[in-house]
This record gives C-alpha cells, structure tokens and sequence, in this order.
C-alpha cells in the first residue's frame, strides 16, 4: 500500500520573521516510521511549499499515486486542512482520507457532524503511531477497524439510521492506552521525505522528542487531551540513537528538541545530558522547552543542559502579574522567571520567553507592565501572543461563561496573532492594537544579546549592521507618512495575508 503524510503549510512567527524559522514536523515523520516496512510510504511537509502548494501536491500525488493519504492538522490549520482534502479528493476521488493532530483529537465529535465528514474516512485521536499502523493493516485485511483504540472510522452505509445519519457516520472507538515510548521507531529522515530545507536562521535543524506529556496545570493549554497528565520519558539509548541520526546521518547541527516541557525529572534530565556529553558531539546546539519553576531549582540541572549543548531555552514565562497567572492555573512564577532566567545566562543558554497578553483584567497599563517585565529580565528574545480559546481548554469555558470571547468558532484566526478575546476594559480591536503598538513603543526593536551574537555571529552582524538601519529607516518613513494607525492596518493586512493559498480555494 502507498500512503502519503502530509502537514500543513501554515506559519506563525516565531520571534521573527515567518520565514525565518522552517521546521520539520516531527509528528508525521514518527507515524510513518512506525508503518510496517513492507508498505510504502512518503512524508510531505508542505510548510517547505507555502508558496506553490497546488501544483506541487498535485505533481507529487499523481506522481506517487498514494491509496491512503494523512493530514495532520492544528487548530487553526484545519481550514486549510479541509481545502487541501478538497484538491486531493479531486485529484484522486477514490484515495483514502485520514486526519489527525491536535485539532481531530479535540474535536472529533464535532467533524464527525460537519459538513466536512464527508471528505473523511477515518479520524486519529491522540497518539497516531499504533492506531494508524493497525489502521493500514486493517485496510490491508491483516486487523479490525472495530478493535483498533482511538480510531473513529465511518460505518457502512446500509447500516445507517436515516433518522439519526449524523450521529452515526462515524463509530468512535474508545480512546487507547498511553504507547511505551521505548517501541516508537526513530522518525523519518531519509529519502522518504520529500520535502527538505528546515531551518532556523538558515542553519540546518531537525527536530526530535525525548518525552511525551506535561504534568502542569495551565488551564490555556491542551496538551492533557493528547496524552492526559502524565509525563513519559524514552529510554536514555534510543534519544542518543536520534541524536546520532542527526548528527552522523543527517549532517545537522542544530536539533531542537520538542517535549512540551524536558525538565519535570531533573535526575533524568542531568543523567541524559551526562550521556550526552560522553558522546563528545562537535558544535551541536540544541533548543529546548522548559517551565521557571524547575530552571530556577536546579542549577546544577542546567549546568549540564549547557555542558550537553544546550543553546537557546524557550521559558513560559506567560505574563508579569500574579493574579493573571494563578487564573490560567500556573501559579505565581514571577520570581522564578527570574531566578530561571538568570541559571541560564550564567551558564550560556540564551531565552527564550514567551509573554501572553489579554487576559480578563488587562488594560493599557498591564500590557505596558509586562513588555517592561521582560525589558527588566533581558530576555534574549520574546515570543509574545494574543490569549487563545483553544477549543475544550479550561480557560475557553471561563472566558465564555463571562461573555469574553469575541471569536468563538472561526479557529483559522486561532494562532496567538489575533484578538479572540476582549477584557473587562478593552475591546478586541483595542486589545489587537496595544498588543501590537507597546510591542513597538515599549519593547522596541530587537537587540541580540551577547549570547545570540555568539550563536549567531553572521545573521545578528547582518541584523545590527545592514537589514535593521535599512528596516528602520523605511519604517521610520512610513510612519511619518501613515502615522502609526496606518502601519498598524500594514501589519493587519500582512498578517492576513501570511496564511492564504488561494491556490488551493
């Protein structure tokens, strides 16, 4: 059987430019590893074909010619999910259809219901690498569509209830036991993926896991319906073996390691970054994610993460005031952000911290308190978001009890860029504006930091010395010209237009 994996072609930036930072996406690649060999199978990532998606699925596909095609989509992907269904069913209406990721495991029940369920063959619920395998093998007569966990598969017509079609085009499966980590193959990396060029800041990446799961509380993430609160970790030798795949096979010096948080067993995290350094890696960087509390207690922990290769760290750091992080659960970190911010400057790890605005009490005020919070902290680089009704999260029930939420259902602005929400004091459109407009005037433009010069001694030169004075210099006239409600609308325009592929109306 030929089967196609495909992920989607949407961006958002990540710290800078959308074009700046192209990763591969980790989750297709680990499903298509796990596919048993005798099947054939290509990985497509269209977030390296943004500008040419039609013709190029179209090329591939009626090249390859797959019999089952999987898309994996987030929240705010999915529309473009659905219209790229569309082109392939049009391609090749007999294909079949599988979707998965975080958005199908949120929302299964409510696809199922949609107009859309009837471009869908097959739904994926959490974990994809058992389920889809076992899916393949059923289609090839080897399993049961009724005894694979987390599968939702449609019933055969004749089966059907006219008077309750909805409710029964899909049979959901019950949702299957968490995998044992030590079972999942190495991700694909090889000719099998057809699309290549991941990058950030033009230096080759890859992308890996050492864990699965988170054992925090914040109420504005949806990790939990992926793998509940638990926290899973792989064996020590199978991360080196990524690692080495990387490295020796890939010829790749930077690796950017995607657990939703790495360090909640600090003794495991000090005895995988001792492994590690035994390995004696040459100039191999890597970026991690990280909660405050546990980088602030463990000093000697992030020691060993720089001595490992650590590099850059991203930090949820998520806002400046106590009272907006005990409402999304996360407690009082403010200190820690601190403290963590700190242990990673002295031993050479460059942060990244992640400033969340728009919750319920914020105003003006507040969103200049905390672009300065982070002015204070020297960030080395911030990554700061609009707060997000992520579908069948805690905090989407809060807002929408208080009648908060301006967007409650149109996920395609639901990426962190956009106002969904107002506050008790500002409006949407007010809340989008000062997002933006303090961004400029308080946190102002980016300086690296002596840490970011020194992993990035050609682009940060390139950023100080030419791209920045010319940038400004524009901007600085265009401000004059338009004053900053006209580059304010510039900006709304270009942020509309980053995630439109009319190609693929």
């Amino acid at each position: 059987m030929k089967i196609a994996l495909i992920s989607m072609p949407d961006v958002t930036p990540f710290i800078i430019h959308e074009t700046a930072v192209h990763m591969p996406n980790l989750g297709i690649a680990s499903i298509g590893a796990n596919i048993d060999e005798k099947h054939e199978v290509y990985v497509i990532d269209l977030i390296r074909k943004r500008r040419q998606v039609r013709k190029y699925l179209t090329r591939t596909l009626l090249k390859i010619r797959p019999d089952l095609v999987g898309l994996s989509a987030m929240t705010w992907q999915f529309d473009t999910c659905v219209k790229i269904i569309r082109l392939i069913k049009r391609l090749l209406p007999h294909v079949g259809i599988v979707i998965g990721g975080y958005h199908t495991t949120l929302m299964y029940k409510e696809i199922a219901a949609s107009d859309e369920s009837e471009l869908i063959d097959f739904m994926i619920r959490g974990e994809g690498e058992e389920a889809f395998r076992r899916l393949v093998d059923a289609l090839d007569g080897k399993d049961r569509f009724k005894d694979i966990a987390s599968l939702s598969y449609k019933i055969a017509s004749e089966q059907m209830n006219p008077q309750k079609k909805e409710e029964n085009l899909f049979i959901h499966n019950p949702k299957g036991d968490l995998l044992d980590l030590s079972r999942i193959k190495l991700p694909i990396r090889d000719k099998r993926r057809l699309t290549w060029g991941y990058h950030v800041l033009y230096n080759k990446i890859e992308v890996m896991e050492t864990s699965r799961g988170c054992t925090r509380s914040c109420n504005f993430c949806s990790i939990r319906h992926m793998y509940g609160k638990s926290f899973r970790v792989y064996p020590v030798e199978r991360v080196l073996a990524d690692l080495d795949d990387i490295y020796y096979n890939r010829k790749t010096r930077w690796a950017f390691i995607a657990d939703d948080n790495l360090v909640l067993a600090p003794e495991r995290v000090i005895e995988l970054c001792e492994a590690i350094c035994r390995k004696r890696y040459k100039n191999f960087n890597l970026v991690i994610q990280a909660d405050c509390i546990s980088m602030a207690k463990n000093e000697t922990m992030v020691e060993k993460l720089a001595q490992a290769g650590v590099r850059s760290v991203f930090l949820g750091i998520e806002n400046a005031s106590p009272k907006n992080l005990r409402a999304v659960h996360k407690g009082d970190i403010t200190q820690a952000a601190v403290k963590a911010v700190s242990n990673c400057h002295r031993y050479g790890i460059m942060v990244i911290g992640g400033l969340i605005h728009g919750f319920p009490d914020d105003d003006d005020a507040a969103i200049i308190r905390n672009y300065e919070f982070f002015n204070a902290l020297k960030i080395d680089a911030v990554y700061t978001q609009i707060l997000t009704p992520y579908p069948k999260t805690g905090i989407r029930q809060n807002l929408k009890e208080e009648g908060l939420i301006t967007n409650l259902y149109d996920y395609g602005y639901y990426n962190g860029l956009w106002a969904n929400v107002k506050t008790r004091h500002l409006s949407s459109e007010q809340l989008q504006y000062l997002f933006w407009y303090r961004k400029q005037t308080v946190l102002g433009w980016w300086e690296p930091s002596e840490l970011a010069r020194r992993d990035g001694k050609l682009w940060t030169s390139i950023w100080r010395l030419a791209f920045r004075p010319v940038l400004r210099y524009f901007i600085n006239r265009n401000l004059r010209k338009y004053g900053w409600q006209g580059r304010y609308q510039k900006e709304l325009l270009r942020l509309s237009n980053m995630n439109r592929f009319d190609d693929i109306r």
